[in-house]
């Protein structure tokens, strides 16, 4: 009788989840439409900047695997709601903050809270929804209310924005999750791995630094330079440690993250996909708000707007994917998706420029987002599919963990790409201006737009502007034409590797097989 009831709320469940993962969206999303104004008001530099998203992401995604296979053990209710507390909490404190180090401290401890909250969403959802027809549309539908999120942040972000300070970004997490905690409670039943197993402190501990050294060498990568002494040594140290951490779970009798995993090229293959799509999109991302304010003007409202037909055709894309896989198999709906996202930055990489209007713009970021829109739900599918439900946790972890570090890579290289040439651009106004002045307009374009309004003469004032305008289209076009080239090879790559249709787990395998 308990099961039946638990069964029929199942999709009530279903948006409660992702309710829960909302705050996740909201918050990346109107963080980026944020970054102008907290750059003015704590005086953040363009190293600054990237380190308030960064903090959150190493943090994010060097805990996801430890506390998916701790959700995995402890019942994954549970640990959702302490996720969403941990999460409200530190968003409160982000909104407090009154320097660019506090800011980045609040957004490291939210990547902690994070980290509980994502993969224990997937995993509850696996676990609720058994059927392989159902649990695909209820992926669709999880990862629709994510581009969803993506689309309504920068909307509420620049409301926010418009009518108050940056903080009110942070403070609008509190009642989202006030809300998840409640429809929570009442309508999420509790799952867990019921085999009891030892935990793997051994393997959690080596992912933990590995994943953190791994991380940090690509965010700082792409603010030192890829030989600086730093960065090599973090490259090291994330080699050693993951390759003990591989050579721990190979020979665990409790592996934290089983390496058979990774036979199945429905899991493997898909985590590839993921792991470049989202390189591509938080490294184009990174850009594209600053180019709306920035570059172009907007207010922060404006941009949200403008940035609105994004999310939607994404929103969409995601919520009929499950159909499309179904219909031509996972290999095509994942290798088209990804193929189309690359079409979209490369189109963008040709048509932007300082003065592009918005219509030809938000072509390109359209085809950009039907194409993510079409590759993650089958994507996440294939992993959830191709793992046993008893360690949903940890498959539900190992799909995030691939974002975050995919996301932090594009922010990093694309980031670097765009820096280079920015500052390229920039070195003419070496020696004209005072070098108090000159160190301002270098550090960034929100640097130069403050710096020129120090400027008496008005003519020079007005070619600072223009030429850090034109730098930064500039580097942003570089950016955008590297991930487009990524994404190409990614789809070929995927089009090889992936299966056309899920391959599950032996065990489920063998359970339909003697079945039948």
């Amino acid at each position: 009788m308990e099961q039946s009831k638990w069964y029929e709320r199942r999709w009530m469940a279903l948006g409660f989840l992702a309710f829960s993962l909302l705050v996740i969206a909201l918050d990346n999303t109107v963080l980026n439409l944020a970054l102008p104004s907290i750059s003015r008001e704590l005086g953040s530099s363009a190293s600054g900047l990237q380190w308030i998203v960064d903090a959150y992401v190493l943090v994010f995604a060097a805990f996801l695997l430890t506390m998916g296979s701790i959700g995995d053990r402890i019942g994954r209710k549970p640990t959702l709601q302490v996720g969403l507390v941990i999460f409200g909490c530190f968003s409160l404190g982000a909104a407090l903050a009154n320097s660019t180090g506090m800011l980045i401290a609040m957004r490291a401890a939210m990547g902690f809270g994070g980290a509980v909250i994502m993969p224990a969403t997937l995993s509850i959802l696996t676990a609720t929804f058994r059927d392989p027809k159902e649990r695909a549309q209820a992926i669709a539908l999880w990862a629709a209310v994510f581009a969803l999120g993506l689309g309504i942040g920068p909307l509420v972000g620049g409301w926010l924005l418009e009518h108050f300070s940056w903080s009110s970004v942070f403070y609008i997490n509190v009642p989202i999750v006030v809300v998840g905690l409640l429809g929570g409670h009442f309508f999420i039943q509790n799952s867990k791995d019921e085999r009891v197993r030892e935990v793997d402190i051994v393997g959690s501990l080596l992912s933990i630094t590995g994943l953190f050294a791994l991380v940090y060498a690509i965010i700082q990568a792409g603010d030192d330079g890829w030989t600086a002494d730093n960065v090599i040594y973090a490259f090291i140290a994330a080699g050693a440690l993951l390759a003990a951490f591989i050579i721990w779970e190979f020979r665990s009798s409790n592996p934290m993250l089983p390496m058979a995993f990774f036979k199945n090229m429905s899991f493997t293959g898909a985590n590839l996909a993921l792991t470049l799509v989202a390189f591509a999109l938080m490294g184009s991302m990174f850009f594209v708000s600053q180019y709306f304010q920035s570059v172009q003007g907007y207010s922060p409202l404006q941009a949200g707007i403008r940035l609105l037909p994004m999310a939607l055709t994404s929103f969409v894309a995601a919520a009929m994917s499950a159909r499309l896989a179904q219909q031509i198999g996972t290999k095509l709906a994942v290798g088209f998706g990804i193929l189309t996202a690359a079409a979209g930055l490369f189109y963008l990489s040709r048509v932007a420029e300082a003065d592009t209007s918005y219509g030809v713009i938000v072509l390109g970021m359209c085809i950009m987002s039907l194409g993510i829109g079409t590759t993650m739900s089958p994507a996440t599918n294939s992993i959830m599919g191709s793992i046993p439900v008893r360690q949903a946790g940890v498959g539900s972890a190992m799909n995030d963990t691939t974002r975050m570090v995919g996301g932090a890579l594009g922010v990093a290289v694309l980031g670097s790409i765009m820096n280079t040439a920015y500052i390229s651009k920039i070195e003419t106004f070496n020696g004209v201006l005072p070098a108090g002045i000159f160190d301002l307009v270098r550090s960034s374009i929100q640097g130069a737009h403050i710096a020129a309004a120090a400027i008496p003469d008005a003519g020079l004032a007005q070619l600072v502007v223009d030429q850090a305008n034109n730098a930064f289209t500039s580097g942003m076009a570089e950016a955008l034409l590297v991930g487009a080239i990524i994404l190409a090879v990614a789809s070929v790559v995927t089009l090889i590797i992936l299966p056309t249709r899920v391959c599950p787990p032996r065990e489920e395998a063998d359970a339909a097989t003697a079945a039948k």
